[in-house]
């Protein structure tokens, strides 16, 4: 058993401030030439054997031949960690985050991060950089499609969900889990213009309220890592910004595990401007408490001779180097370098039935159905259905961070669909729209598949225009004009803008990129073999102008409303509604379900009290299915203005034909608190308005009173 601080007493400077450098594949694994990036990251033979951990390299075989050769090497036969994102999924590829977290339902984002750990974990992995459990807002930046969305109590649900997936209950004893890598501290998800990397401005009252709970959620479910992010924050980089690491991550929050920076970003310090150069750069960060730097050479080529000439560097140094090397005690590293990876064990594993079993129930409960006119949906009769669109036999349907899935090209609609409905190759739309349609005569429905494609979402994927692809909106309106039903099935990594082509269509289902077995899932849920009980988890716009745009927003001195439209100096614009389009928390069924009046089991509450919150929902349609019941409250009246609505709970159940379920929450008066000038979270006693619904357009109808 290896002790660590013996091991660290053993270590040489140059050893210590090894272990904090992570490189990339290409420097383990066999390549032509090596010598750029070698000495670009001030690398030597031996300085390689000094190294901590390796980024993206994965394979059983691969992984254990280069742990092998690294421990042969290495003075101390410290093992290497090697680490990926394993974002949604690893071989076998499930919906987007933006899509788990559309499912409203912890439970699968939890089986989607056993599977993924399973799956990496046989082939050498041992940790992934997630979740990330940024909170957006704006559709612009590409990474909403890794996050859950808008909400701080949703993505904490999920955050929590998917560590405990990746790292089991016991990640010591477990060979199939992952450490999970908590991403990006703090605030990335708020980028100036929906630009990615983009300095973030938020107040601290804001960035603690809003932001920060998903991380608290994550920390306290045990991530073994936290990522820090690219941007600024209080106009200083994450990776260089002291308060926000040392006081508030490990001090406030206390997080003790690793913290590791994002690509380059240490680097990026001197290109923010606030370090000189990259040894500026390296105390900047061992200062802030960066403890692993991923991928640029500040540490490698400066934190030796810091550390050699300040002791309060090396005491730092020490510090990070002790973190490390209990983030690989903790992952069983010194008695088994290989931990779980098996030649053998991963042919079996790696996208097996029963995996894609899995991503495709996952799939089907990520789709939401946004409009479904005359009820279109589900197709009773498919022999009058055709199918055409630029995505209908599109394979590219994984989405960003797929990066080992492109193994197992997935099936396409048109193969899923192959035996049911109609194709015709004469059905073309190359440039401008040109149709030969004879055939389609005795065709009813037109399934027309689109959508982003899947380069246009992720990172340093941002864009200014969130519409359909022009050519797309042209085939739209000229389909349209066949007077056939026109059913819009969309593919896509963030919200989009739809409301040119929404009057021209009679139904509309969001899929996401819906990973391995989406194509299974979309024929499931088109033909009614799977209800779809998806919800937003973030706004869909009308607008462009109006972004950001949320459901939360707070209250302003001139709220608008339609009793007010003749009005002009109020919170509005004068040339778009200030409704979205699809509002947070929206998706509608192929059931249809009546909320009853809301039952409170108190009308007033004191500090160690519990308010019981009731509604009955009975489904009056003939069809089973899941409803999303949702619980907004608002503050009334504040010591700080405050959000409109706030969800404070949610439960997904499952409602037969023409019964009733009673649905319960409970409040108490930590569930009304918020920071106040002084950071402290506390409640404010007084009035609180109570509403239970399918979206967060519910009203309020009920109320009851914090008392103190």
């Amino acid at each position: 058993m290896v002790n660590i601080y013996d091991l660290l007493n053993q270590m040489t400077i140059e050893e210590k401030v090894g272990q904090l450098i992570q490189l990339s594949a290409p420097f383990y694994s066999n390549v032509d030439d090596i010598t750029g990036p070698m000495n670009e990251m001030n690398m030597t033979d031996e300085k390689i054997y000094q190294v901590g951990s390796v980024l993206g390299l994965t394979g059983a075989k691969l992984v254990k031949e280069v742990q092998k050769n690294y421990l042969e090497k290495s003075r101390l036969k410290i093992p290497l960690i090697f680490m990926a994102d394993i974002i949604h999924g690893d071989t076998t590829i499930f919906p987007i985050p933006l899509g788990i977290g559309a499912t409203w339902n912890p439970i699968l984002a939890k089986r989607m991060a056993e599977i993924s750990a399973r799956e990496a974990s046989v082939q050498g992995l041992h940790v992934t950089f997630s979740p990330m459990v940024d909170l957006v807002r704006d559709p612009r930046w590409g990474r909403v499609m890794e996050s859950t969305g808008e909400d701080k109590f949703l993505n904490s649900k999920f955050a929590k969900a998917l560590v405990s997936g990746y790292q089991g209950e016991n990640i010591l004893e477990s060979k199939e889990h992952l450490a999970a890598c908590v991403k990006h501290f703090a605030g990335y998800g708020a980028p100036r213009g929906g630009r990615d990397y983009n300095s973030v401005d938020l107040s601290e009252n804001t960035l603690r309220d809003q932001y920060l709970p998903a991380y608290y959620a994550a920390i306290e479910a045990g991530a073994k890592l936290v990522m820090a992010s690219f941007n600024t924050l209080d106009n200083m980089p994450a990776s260089g910004n002291k308060k926000l690491m040392r006081n508030i991550l490990r001090n406030e929050m206390h997080f003790e595990g690793v913290l590791i920076s994002d690509w380059g970003s240490i680097g990026e310090l001197v290109s923010h401007r606030v370090a000189t150069d990259l040894k500026e750069a390296a105390e900047l960060a061992i200062d802030a408490g960066i403890d692993i730097e991923m991928m640029s050479a500040a540490y490698s080529k400066y934190l030796v001779s810091l550390a050699k000439q300040d002791k309060l560097i090396l005491e730092k140094l020490d510090e990070a180097v002790l973190r490390v090397l209990k983030l690989k005690e903790d992952l069983n590293l010194f008695e088994n370098p290989y931990r779980g990876a098996d030649e053998e064990r991963e042919s079996n594993i790696l996208y097996s039935k029963e995996h894609l079993d899995e991503a495709r129930r996952i799939a089907e409960e990520s789709f939401v159905l946004l409009k479904n006119k005359d009820s279109v949906l589900p197709i009773n009769n498919l022999n009058n259905v055709a199918l055409t669109g630029p995505f209908k036999d599109n394979r590219n349907i994984l989405g960003a961070w797929s990066w080992l899935g492109h193994k197992h090209s997935p099936k396409t609609m048109q193969e899923e669909l192959s035996e049911v409905v109609t194709f015709e190759e004469n059905l073309i739309f190359e440039g401008q729209a040109s149709f030969r349609l004879s055939f389609l005569d005795n065709i009813e429905t037109l399934i027309v598949a689109v959508g982003e494609d899947v380069e246009m979402s992720g990172e340093a994927a941002s864009r200014v225009d969130i519409t359909l692809p022009k050519q797309q909106i042209c085939l739209i309106k000229e389909l349209y004009k066949l007077r056939k039903k026109i059913v819009l099935v969309i593919f896509n990594g963030r919200p989009l803008d739809l409301s040119e082509i929404e009057p021209f269509v009679d139904a509309i289902l969001i899929s996401w990129f819906p990973g391995s077995a989406g194509a299974a899932a979309i024929k499931n849920v088109l033909t009614g073999k799977t209800n779809p009980s998806g919800k937003l988890t973030m706004t869909f716009p009308r607008s462009v102008g109006q972004i950001p745009i949320f459901y939360n927003e707070d209250s302003t001195g001139r709220p608008f409303s339609v009793s007010k439209e003749k009005g002009k100096y109020f919170s509005r614009y004068l040339d778009c509604h200030n409704s979205p389009l699809y509002e947070f928390g929206y998706g509608l069924s192929y059931s249809q379900f009546k909320f009853n009046e809301i039952k409170l089991s108190k009308f007033e509450i004191w500090n160690n009290d519990e308010l019981e919150i009731s509604v009955d929902i009975t489904n009056i349609s003939e069809v089973d299915g899941w409803e999303v019941v949702q619980l907004y409250i608002q503050d009334s009246v504040a010591k700080l203005a405050r959000p409109i609505k706030e969800l404070k709970g949610f439960k997904k159940v499952f409602i037969s034909s023409g019964t009733t379920e009673t649905v319960k929450f409970i409040i108490t008066e930590e569930d009304l608190r918020y920071p106040h000038f002084d950071n402290i979270f506390t409640s404010d006693p007084g009035e609180f308005l109570v509403g239970v619904g399918n979206s967060s357009s519910v009203e309020f109808s009920k109320s009851f009173i914090l008392r103190k």
